[in-house]
């Protein structure tokens, strides 16, 4: 039953994908980035004011899991500072990666992701947006997601 409630989440953002935009603003950064293991592409837009992303979008092609991951992470950042972020990178990571769900890190509907840590081969479709906010953030002394 819950497999099924977590699939219904994860079609709905890839249908109707939260933030599916382009932003533009002088406070806006954008990365491009192509999943290496299977193609998918999308391009990351981040307003980011006083460590603040304020907004968050972006715009791309690709399976149900990485558009659903984009969608549902453009949501769960927007209004965050990068330290606040940084700790849900990493609570993503291991959602992903070991199914682990961290206390006290309130992923959201990214949670619904969790299943995800058995298909290895898709681990990258999942964290293909947050390897880019990785990318645009590198340089951030407050952001230490898995880049660093």
């Amino acid at each position: 039953m819950i497999d099924t409630l977590y699939r219904q989440v994860i079609m709905e953002h890839y249908r109707k994908k939260r933030n599916f935009k382009q932003l533009q603003g002088e406070n806006v950064r954008q990365v491009y980035y192509k999943n290496p293991t299977c193609g998918d592409v999308m391009t990351l837009f981040l307003d980011i004011e006083h460590n603040y992303v304020r907004k968050a979008a972006f715009l791309g092609e690709g399976c149900s899991i990485s558009m659903a991951s984009a969608s549902m992470m453009t949501e769960l950042i927007e209004n965050k500072s990068l330290k606040e972020i940084s700790s849900l990178r990493k609570a993503f990571e291991q959602l992903i990666r070991h199914g682990k769900i961290t206390d006290k890190v309130d992923l959201g509907d990214s949670l619904s992701l969790q299943g995800v840590h058995h298909l290895k081969a898709r681990h990258n479709c999942a964290l293909m947006t947050w390897q880019a906010l990785d990318k645009v953030f590198k340089d951030e002394d407050d952001y230490t997601g898995a880049a660093k």
